[in-house]
């Protein structure tokens, strides 16, 4: 190898010497051809010299700078100095909840299982698993089958899950007869003359994680015991029982709200920045006021909705960002229940219930880029007001701190780079045909497909670091996923804790990276 090296290394790596210093890159396949013809060296011991060129060149390659776990990140440049209203969503947004709240979930949700649908009694042995799932999964109510999907609603092998049980490669092709899903059977048909539901329920909130480990704990008991069952049946009856969960999980928590919330010592501070700079404030939620009041009293203090120039609790989302006719309520804490007058104006220290975006637009007059709200979900939190009213949104993902931590660590960065430049090295010699090349490009894709998280025997290399059996909620293979593309529509930012903007100035603006093009890859101005 050393005597290939020093007798045709030049003429294989093109090296050329010009003022600028010395310039080495892989020669294509074209070139190579040449190279073949004037020297008499197979193509194994090219292509192999190929192989050790670029393997030494990605060792000497320096490693990419961490990212900050704690960053902001823009999708769509955002300038604080426009913003005068911050607004914020309470769930997994201000509060963010331990592991034991997902454990709650699961075990109330069981117990529906057992007492309302009258399913077996031996469900009740079935434990949680916290690290099955992950957010941003679509679950196939036709087939019965878990699965991650990319921006281009491609299957991510290796990533699909009957129950607890992986379904191979083959089995998912015999099923889907592609792995492209038609967007109909992902989405529904939205047309007037062609109606047709979903196939596909896309689960995009963190509370759906516990949803789905249920899901497939009692589907992979169904399986093993020989029971027949219906997956859609079995779907519905899992998110009806955790969903009718939920208020006996408020009481739950607001009794405890120490084994349930993480504290955030510096939320505090965030809001009192906003408030010393004449910024408006207000909280859109889901939850009832009860289960908001107890955890924010641990989080901000007793004077929390002293920060808050409009609080409204129950609001239904996404209803409440697309109904126009439903009236917004006054909310007796003390009573626990909303009173019957009509309501014409918003004020501070009042606490309201249910009403519409338009209501509180027309009786605030906050509207447009001037009003910036935080949430988690995509979709009842970010998609209508950034699409139908202009609001400016910021996305505030759990995940990206676990995410980014994995990114910076050694091993990573070592693997990510070799595998962007073995894929390189595959697509430049790719249209070799004679059987030694062939053998040789095999090994590579090998390689590849190992790195990329494909499994290969039992163990996955990338795809692991983050979650053993789905991967990273940002990535499949190369690609984004389906979730990732519909946070990066809707949020102009995005980042892992709403404390992490007490680093940022308010007339901060949040720049986007340049995206790079597939048609400007390796251009000089890149």
């Amino acid at each position: 190898m050393s005597l290939l090296i020093s007798s045709v290394g030049n003429l294989f790596l093109g090296v050329k010497t010009s003022r600028t210093g010395l310039i080495q890159k892989t020669l294509k396949y074209s070139e190579v051809k040449s190279a073949l013809s004037l020297k008499k060296y197979s193509t194994r011991e090219l292509l192999n010299e190929a192989y050790c060129r670029t393997k030494l060149k990605c060792r000497s390659k320096k490693l990419p700078q961490d990212v900050n776990p704690k960053g902001v990140f823009a999708c769509n440049e955002l300038d604080l100095s426009e913003v005068q209203v911050y607004g914020f969503d309470y769930d997994y947004t201000l509060a963010h909840y331990k592991p034991t709240m997902e454990h709650l979930l699961y075990n109330l949700g069981r117990e529906y299982l057992l007492e309302k649908y009258n399913y077996p009694p031996e469900i009740l042995k079935l434990e949680y698993k916290p690290n099955f799932a992950v957010r941003g999964l679509h679950y196939d109510i036709e087939k019965g089958l878990l699965l991650k999907l990319d921006s281009f609603l491609q299957i991510q092998f290796g990533a699909v899950y009957r129950g607890l049980t992986p379904v191979s490669t083959d089995e998912v092709l015999k099923l889907y007869k592609n792995r492209i899903i038609p967007i109909a059977y992902v989405e529904g048909d939205t047309r007037a003359h062609k109606p047709n539901r979903a196939k596909m329920v896309h689960l995009a909130d963190l509370f759906s994680v516990p949803e789905m480990g249920l899901l497939c704990n009692v589907a992979e008991y169904f399986i093993k015991n020989h029971i027949d069952y219906h997956p859609e049946i079995l779907f519905l009856d899992v998110k009806n029982s955790v969903q009718s969960c939920h208020p006996i999980m408020h009481k739950i928590v607001a009794q405890n709200v120490e084994e349930y919330i993480r504290p955030n010592k510096k939320l505090r501070n965030y809001f009192q920045m906003l408030q010393e700079s004449d910024k408006k404030l207000f909280l859109v939620t889901n939850s009832p006021y009860h289960f908001v009041n107890a955890g924010m009293e641990m989080l901000v203090g007793h004077d929390w909705r002293d920060f808050f120039d409009v609080v409204i609790v129950n609001a239904n989302k996404p209803k409440f960002f697309t109904e126009v006719s439903r009236p917004i309520r006054v909310f007796d804490k003390n009573a626990n229940s909303h009173i019957w007058e009509k309501v014409t104006s918003l004020e501070k220290g009042i606490i309201y219930y249910e009403g519409t975006v338009k209501q509180l637009q027309d009786l605030t007059g906050w509207c447009g880029h001037q009003v910036l709200y935080f949430g988690d979900h995509p979709y009842s939190d970010l998609a209508d007001v950034t699409l139908e009213h202009g609001w400016r949104t910021g996305a505030i993902i759990n995940e990206l701190t676990h995410e980014i931590n994995t990114l910076n660590t050694r091993s990573f960065k070592e693997n990510a780079n070799w595998l962007q430049m073995l894929t390189q090295l595959i697509e430049d010699h790719q249209d070799y045909k004679d059987p030694e090349a062939m053998e040789v490009l095999t090994q590579w894709m090998v390689e590849r497909d190992y790195l990329r998280s494909y499994y290969i025997g039992s163990r996955n290399e990338i795809k692991a670091v983050f979650n053993p059996q789905f991967g990273s909620v940002f990535r499949t293979y190369h690609n984004p996923t389906y979730f990732s593309r519909r946070l990066f529509r809707f949020a102009d930012i995005y980042t892992s804790n709403i404390i992490n903007l007490l680093n940022y100035s308010l007339t901060h603006t949040f720049y986007p990276r340049r995206g790079v093009m597939p048609h400007e890859y390796g251009s000089y101005f890149v």
